[in-house]
């Protein structure tokens, strides 16, 4: 049995799989607390009380069913980006800033103007343009406004860092999300140590970052039991959902991300596409966006209805939302990087309908993926298939409309836990030290729906998306 352990930013999910087959034996969830950008902070301890709750319960659930209760490896997938500071007694210095945390888009751009070449040089150099998500940016921060914390920072940890710290008490990363700090390079394999001397040149960094382990090798033992690398959630999401080159996933979340495995390194200049590694030696080119179902939800809301309610006011309104368009930066955005954005509605009517407003709002969080597909397709192969996941994808509408946005079928899995999934992957094939995608593609779990595009609706896409575009760039 192998634990996989999903630590994101609203909750903890842990999966509790047979490492020979991949059969779910037990499963469990418990909360964080809450954050609302634009500061958004947690403290560490929340995470590790919650995944020991989630690992109980899964162990009950497991244990009801009559297995043995038995875990031979755990892996950890955390939420990128996030910065977690220790001092010299390896003590949380201050809460963790998040990658929604977008309080540090000043030292984003500061940090461009220091480094010839810009954006460019930052491409060149660890694969990706710093924003206010990055690690990088939020030393920079950290550095500008806290000076005591500054001074007493040891150690600088991502979450699912300091998740694997907390259970091994060794300090280690693995590349894939050792890729969004903005300061390691998954083209050289190398922490890009110029990089963090624009931050602060007096630090000797390379005592303060954790040590990048092999796809898998061993992070230490928890327990007795094996504690697998880990790895930053997207690249968990990949290896769960066994993603195969030219494949191409949107996941719809807390925010929203469009991602493809490739077998080449990618930089994009422009910052639109961050050309992070995967867990397994490859890379993972991935473009976000800062709002996904929050905004779906927030409709919700403000119309009084329930989710399922707003689904199909959504999709009695026939596409295009009768001229109704939304743009979803309700709290900011990353792609593209307008930190301080608020959400705008054009074509408002006195005979708007709910219906209407339930369609644009999954129109707008959509058709901004889209553009980030656009910019992914520049990048590499994602002719493939279209894979729909996270809690976006139990949605019918966001299902729909998509097919119809994109003219494409769209594929949804019944594995609920992409995430969690992959970490039991990634444990398993540490603990049996095999290839993870092979042994993935070993496993013969869950089944695929298919959406069809609607062809009527699909003829009003590029309609739909030209509006957005021009709204988004007025």
């Amino acid at each position: 049995m192998v634990a996989g352990v999903d630590s994101s930013t609203q909750s903890t999910k842990v999966e509790l799989r047979r490492a020979d087959s991949g059969e779910l034996l037990g499963s469990g969830s418990a909360p964080h607390t809450e954050v609302v950008p634009p500061v958004a902070e947690q403290d560490p301890e929340v995470w590790l009380a919650a995944f020991h709750q989630a690992f109980a319960q899964a162990k009950h659930q497991a244990a009801q069913d009559g297995q043995s209760v038995e875990v031979s490896a755990i892996s950890v997938a955390g939420q990128q980006h996030g910065m977690v500071c220790l001092d010299a007694q390896d003590h949380v210095i201050r809460p963790a800033k998040l990658w929604c945390d977008t309080s540090s888009a000043a030292d984003a751009d500061w940090l461009l103007e220091q480094l010839p070449g810009g954006a460019s040089g930052f491409a060149q150099a660890c694969g990706s343009v710093p924003v206010a998500a990055f690690t990088i940016s939020k030393l920079s921060w950290l550095q500008r406004n806290e000076p005591d914390s500054w001074q007493r920072l040891s150690t600088v940890l991502l979450p699912h860092d300091w998740m694997t710290f907390a259970l091994t008490n060794n300090k280690v990363t693995d590349r894939g999300d050792a890729s969004g700090t903005g300061y390691w390079s998954p083209k050289t394999n190398e922490y890009c140590w110029d990089l963090l001397r624009i931050v602060d040149s007096s630090f000797d960094w390379e005592q303060m970052l954790p040590r990048v382990l092999g796809p898998i090798e061993p992070a230490g033992e928890w327990n007795e039991i094996l504690v697998a690398p880990g790895t930053g959630d997207n690249m968990a999401a990949a290896l769960g959902l066994g993603l195969e080159p030219g494949e191409v996933v949107i996941s719809l979340g807390t925010s929203g991300t469009v991602f493809c495995v490739s077998h080449h390194a990618s930089s994009d200049d422009s910052g639109a596409v961050a050309g992070f590694a995967d867990a397994t030696g490859k890379f993972l080119p991935l473009v976000c966006t800062q709002n996904a179902t929050k905004v779906t939800d927030t409709i919700a809301r403000l119309c009084g209805l329930d989710l399922a309610a707003l689904d199909a006011a959504a999709l009695a309104c026939p596409a295009g939302a009768g001229g109704l368009t939304l743009l979803p930066y309700l709290d900011g955005e990353r792609t593209p990087n307008r930190p301080t954005a608020t959400g705008q509605m054009n074509g408002l009517r006195t005979d708007t309908s709910v219906s209407q407003l339930a369609r644009a709002a999954f129109e707008g969080v959509l058709c901004g993926l889209l553009d980030g597909l656009d910019e992914l397709s520049k990048h590499a192969d994602t002719s493939g298939r279209m894979l729909l996941v996270g809690g976006g994808a139990h949605s019918l509408a966001y299902r729909q409309v998509l097919a119809d946005l994109t003219g494409r079928e769209i594929v949804t899995s019944t594995i609920d836990q992409a995430v969690a999934m992959g970490a039991c992957v990634h444990a398993a094939a540490t603990l049996l030290g095999r290839d993870p995608a092979e042994l993935r593609s070993d496993w013969l779990v869950g089944t695929e729906h298919i959406t069809l595009p609607d062809p009527a609706a699909a003829s009003k896409s590029e309609e739909i998306r030209s509006r957005y575009q021009q709204l988004r760039d007025s």
